[in-house]
């Protein structure tokens, strides 16, 4: 009951004043993940059979699928035409060379973390979101072909990096299984999920489309579809041995490219039911992981946790932007907000329940990782997009790359 009336007073209060919020460096992962840290694991208690962990890791689990599923469903292919050349970059060139340095860096670090469990960190820190800076994509003043690079690395990187986690984690625990064993699980796990997705984001989309038509459906049950659609795909997946994650991630994309009248329908859902998920999902990260876990961290664990934030990210996206021609300042904008959030903490529990070795080391490394995220990121969100905002018009002559065009994709929580 003290749980149930914290959090709606805490959504309402947080609520009344949320406009004039966005124009401040007070973002709402840091409230909610602050709040949760302040009242700890006593007074949010458990939740019936749930214990804390089991009900973050819940939360963090329905959160991503409906992330998943709603971020991919904004990415337009056709709009993506004229801007594709940075996300691109970002996504092909800069996430495997973050997964790399993340796994050297980790064995370098954790001598004792074996080495595919050191590659499995690496790839469970590599997905952005968006959310924890959100000012960054949102403020117009930003040249557009930077904002969206950002957007569209952000709805797409923690799909694409799903698959790499998963066969990376398998290659972990059958490290001492016949190599069969483990490529007929990975193969499940990333064949059968992708096209378990696409038929139900296709179909899905027809039927809604065709009851829309025919006035069948109205605007509310429009929403509970995507909903439906997205839970749909996660389950059959799972239940023919694929991976419900990834069906959710491209239900979402093909859904998104094929059935486009029902798009701003998935974008008000992502607005209402996605926040209040997410909202959740970083309060009891505050109050069950945050809180219990920060005694155990190590020096060690936190200066990697910075390197991740940084080197670790901002090297491999100034290499993949090689020869761009955008400025160095830029460089360090599109490498300095890649923020660590929900994918990294639901990839840290897929880790820990597929009982990789080292998994309760990693557990921890990545709750610092997005706990510094979330306060760094969500701090410097609104100035330094307001200082590069200023940057790029002064130097706007010699910023052309910058000022390319580039289409405006919809945003989480725009």
């Amino acid at each position: 009951m003290k749980a149930l009336l914290l959090i709606s007073a805490l959504v309402l209060a947080f609520g009344a004043i949320s406009e004039r919020l966005k124009r401040t460096a007070l973002t709402p992962p840091m409230v909610f993940v602050s709040v949760g840290f302040a009242v700890g694991a006593g007074l949010l208690g458990s939740f019936g059979e749930y214990d804390g962990f089991e009900l973050t890791r819940l939360l963090s689990e329905l959160t991503l699928i409906v992330v998943l599923f709603t971020d991919a469903s904004r990415i337009r292919f056709r709009e993506l035409q004229q801007g594709y050349h940075l996300p691109l970059r970002l996504l092909a060139v800069g996430m495997p060379l973050s997964i790399v340095l993340g796994a050297v860096v980790a064995i370098a670090m954790f001598p004792e973390l074996p080495f595919w469990s050191a590659c499995v960190l690496g790839a469970v820190l590599v997905p952005t979101d968006a959310a924890l800076g959100q000012a960054v994509v949102s403020a117009k003043a930003v040249p557009s072909r930077i904002r969206q690079a950002l957007n569209v690395e952000s709805g797409l990187n923690d799909g694409l990096a799903l698959p790499i986690v998963l066969v990376l984690a398998a290659l972990a625990t059958m490290a001492h299984e016949p190599v069969s064993a483990w490529l007929v699980f990975a193969a499940k796990q990333v064949t059968l999920g992708p096209l378990v997705g696409a038929a139900v984001g296709f179909a899905g989309g027809r039927f809604v489309t065709w009851c829309v038509d025919r006035d069948w459906m109205d605007h509310s049950y429009q929403q509970l579809s995507a909903l439906a659609l997205a839970f749909l795909a996660f389950l059959l997946a799972e239940l023919v041995g694929g991976n419900g994650f990834i069906a959710a991630f491209v239900a979402g994309l093909t859904l998104g490219n094929t059935a486009e009248r029902i798009g701003p329908v998935l974008e008000d859902f992502a607005e209402t039911e996605g926040q209040l998920l997410s909202l959740l999902t970083f309060l009891c990260f505050g109050a069950h992981l945050a809180w219990p876990l920060l005694g155990d961290m190590t020096g060690t664990m936190l200066l990697y946790a910075v390197l991740s934030l940084t080197l670790i990210r901002m090297v491999p996206v100034s290499l993949s932007l090689l020869g761009a021609g955008l400025k160095p300042l830029s460089h360090v904008f599109l490498g300095w907000f890649g923020p660590r959030g929900l994918a990294s903490i639901l990839f840290a529990f897929l880790v820990v329940e597929e009982g990789v070795p080292g998994r309760d080391e990693m557990l921890l490394v990545v709750v610092v990782t997005v706990l510094i995220s979330v306060y760094a990121h969500g701090l410097s969100a609104w100035p330094g997009s307001k200082a590069y905002a200023s940057f790029c018009e002064t130097q706007k002559e010699q910023a052309e790359a910058e000022w390319m065009p580039a289409p405006e994709l919809p945003t989480r929580l725009s």
